[in-house]
């Protein structure tokens, strides 16, 4: 496990030894920035002194990225991979927020209001992340509007998705907070296949239990009923088959 005073350590050092120490992913490309939505409105010329201020580091399965209650001091992007961003209670349990795929970032708010960091981030594949300093992003921010605008365009989108987050945990009946829940993880993970909607992220019972406030039998009884109807399938990769029946759930 990597503790947080060996990242901020490393991550000044930006010399080869320190990249090749890290296991720098040498290939990350301007076409790979512009994947990133935060970068996607900037010419060539500006992805390319944004990749001069980037040290990216590889992250084992398992390992954490980010570490609940540490002071931060870089912001991090997902640019291959998938992390999860987990918080513990008094009693020890783990509570999973939200996840990270390809494209995401966090460690932004600590930068902008000096708060500790509200969660750990956990990586759940091997994962290479882009690391930015605290002094870089505030660089990027005041040089680069079209940084700033896009920042503020995802920060929207993050308040619209807690809503319907809070939405979802003021339903009373189960199967309705599992059903808005699916809906909403459509948007971001949803892919159209012939057979309906293909959730592609790896869900456990308790990952949706934790994501709608119920138990994890009622979660495992509400979807064991919808796969017996046909409204849903589980595959064996844990991906959440939404198929066209599923629309039709009433409550």
């Amino acid at each position: 496990m990597v503790g947080p005073r060996w990242v901020i350590q490393a991550v000044t050092d930006t010399s080869q030894v320190w990249k090749a120490r890290c296991g720098v992913k040498e290939d990350i490309t301007i076409e790979s920035l512009k994947e990133i939505a935060l970068f996607s409105s900037l010419t060539s010329d500006e992805l390319h002194q944004i990749r001069e201020k980037i040290v990216f580091k590889r992250f084992k399965k398992n390992e954490i990225i980010l570490h609940e209650e540490n002071t931060n001091e870089f912001m991090y992007i997902m640019f291959d991979g998938e992390a999860k961003v987990v918080q513990t209670t008094a009693k020890g349990k783990e509570i999973l927020v939200t996840m990270h795929k390809a494209g995401d970032f966090f460690g932004e708010l600590s930068l902008i209001d000096g708060r500790t960091a509200p969660a750990a981030v956990w990586a759940t594949k091997d994962s290479v992340t882009a690391i930015i300093s605290k002094n870089d992003f505030y660089s990027l921010l005041l040089n680069q509007k079209k940084i700033l605008e896009s920042l503020l365009r995802i920060f929207c989108a993050r308040i619209r998705e807690s809503l319907k987050k809070i939405q979802i945990l003021n339903f009373s009946n189960a199967s309705q907070r599992i059903k808005m829940l699916f809906l909403m993880l459509s948007e971001t993970y949803g892919e159209k296949t012939p057979e309906g909607t293909l959730l592609n992220i790896k869900l456990i019972h308790q990952n949706i239990a934790d994501m709608t406030g119920l138990t994890r039998e009622t979660v495992t009884r509400v979807l064991d009923r919808w796969q017996r109807g046909g409204e849903i399938k589980i595959l064996k990769n844990r991906f959440i088959l939404l198929c066209p029946e599923f629309d039709s759930i009433t409550f």
